[in-house]
């Protein structure tokens, strides 16, 4: 095979990996446990129209960030939970905050528009912000709606996984992971139970292609 072709076919072959790579996968492996939030200076748009920052929001006592959206199904499932989990670490002094990285071109029902009325149904009492690049998520290694992280009062992950074991009856739970984790956060007591596995439907990223 002459030269010119060989480069030609290893330069193909190293584009259709990287596209399949990009739309496979976020950046980044996940964050593990010690690690400190990522990208918290990026300026992340609320549903009060206004900017806001995760370093801003963090809580002297720790913080909650869950990735999740408005139209999965799994998210939809666990969605009052997140919300009751969410405003009462709200309330204990932990910062929280709700983050939508899908793609609304992927689902228009993921838009900002959708956004606002999904917080307000809700009655969310903390930001529910839009990822306009997918890049913070790719930083936190979230692939899952819902999936949470939960950081303590120095900044550090000492939870992520899932919400709970039962997304479809509330009645059959029997373990409250993040209930849990926020609840000793919130009393300085160390996390009994540090990861489970996120589970939803995979992440949207914006940017994100396949390979053709």
């Amino acid at each position: 095979m002459p030269r010119a072709v060989e480069r030609r076919t290893a330069h193909l072959i190293a584009a259709t990996l990287t596209a399949v790579a990009l739309y496979a996968a976020p950046a980044r492996a996940q964050l593990t446990l010690g690690d400190a939030m990522p990208m918290a200076d990026v300026k992340l748009k609320n549903v009060n129209d206004k900017d806001v920052t995760l370093a801003a929001l963090a809580g002297e006592k720790g913080t909650l960030v869950v990735f999740t959206c408005n139209q999965c199904p799994w998210a939809k499932l666990w969605e009052k939970r997140v919300a009751e989990i969410g405003n009462a670490a709200l309330e204990a002094g932990l910062g929280v905050v709700a983050i939508n990285s899908n793609d609304p071109a992927a689902n228009a029902g993921d838009g900002f528009g959708e956004m606002k009325k999904r917080a307000k149904t809700l009655k969310l009492a903390f930001p529910y912000v839009v990822d306009a690049t997918s890049d913070v998520a790719r930083a936190f290694g979230a692939t899952r709606t819902p999936e949470a992280f939960v950081f303590g009062p120095d900044g550090r992950l000492v939870y992520h996984g899932t919400v709970d074991d039962s997304p479809k009856d509330v009645a059959a739970i029997k373990n409250f992971w993040l209930r849990d984790a926020v609840n000793e956060v919130a009393a300085g007591k160390p996390v009994t139970t540090t990861e489970t596995k996120a589970f939803g439907c995979t992440i949207k990223f914006r940017g994100a292609k396949k390979a053709s």
